[in-house]
């Protein structure tokens, strides 16, 4: 059985605590209590890749402490089908919050395929923060590649933007396709693999004993799927009855 470290569920407590405050001021907006372009104000824009990113990276240091710990492949799988069930709840959520721009494929979904991924390449070594930079290189070349190539055009249709070659980004509330995003969580494996090599103190303990604050912090982290999927349900129900009782 493979064991967390406590120091990443902080840091994976940190971005849902974040990804909190932000979905708390989109919900705000979406109630018109405040007015924000959370769809090109640089301000919003920005957070919401950092947030994403920490996620990403998190997810890949995790994977990098399970495969080391000998995680089977039979309890990946398990894993793996509560996110992706995951996926599927959070598409259903959203085309009936946002039936013109429903979720089809965000963070949960780009989450299943990149673990995946991943994993199948987790003894690929340095190669991976080679790998890493390309995805994320080419994110910022396909919008020249498409306009040069008027045939990868195609690239753009929802059944294909899954893979993030994109010259348009697609109408929808989240999106994170592999490309630049698998490149994020390749690096998190890698800077995982090398911190258990030569610095396996940073990532943290399985038994640190923790009261208070810490603990709770590690507990979110630990338990990230099931607040990911309750904390906008949660949010916009609450900002909804205070608006109607204000």
């Amino acid at each position: 059985m493979t064991q967390r470290l406590d120091r990443i569920d902080l840091l994976r407590a940190g971005a849902m605590l974040w990804m909190t405050a932000y979905h708390f001021c989109f919900d705000l907006n979406f109630f018109r209590l405040i007015r924000e372009d959370f769809y090109r104000d640089p301000f919003w824009t920005w957070q919401r890749t950092a947030i994403v990113g920490l996620f990403l990276f998190t997810a890949g240091l995790s994977q990098a402490v399970a495969v080391h710990q000998g995680q089977t492949w039979a309890r990946f799988w398990k894993r793996w089908l509560r996110v992706a069930g995951a996926a599927l709840l959070v598409t259903a959520g959203s085309l009936l919050v946002f039936p013109a721009s429903f979720i089809y494929f965000g963070v949960l979904h780009g989450i299943a395929v990149m673990l995946i991924l991943v994993r199948l390449t987790a003894g690929w070594g340095a190669w991976l923060w080679l790998l890493g930079a390309l995805a994320i290189g080419l994110k910022l070349a396909a919008p020249s590649i498409i306009l040069a190539w008027p045939a990868l055009e195609i690239l753009n249709a929802p059944w294909l933007n899954w893979v993030g070659l994109i010259s348009r980004k697609p109408v929808t509330e989240d999106y994170v396709p592999l490309v630049p995003w698998l490149g994020v969580m390749w690096w998190g494996m890698a800077a995982g693999q090398w911190a258990l090599q030569n610095r396996s103190h940073w990532l943290g303990t399985a038994d640190a004993a923790s009261t208070g604050l810490r603990r709770g912090l590690v507990t979110l982290g630990r338990w990230s799927l099931c607040y990911y999927l309750l904390h906008q349900p949660v949010l916009m129900g609450l900002i909804w009855l205070a608006a109607r009782l204000a």
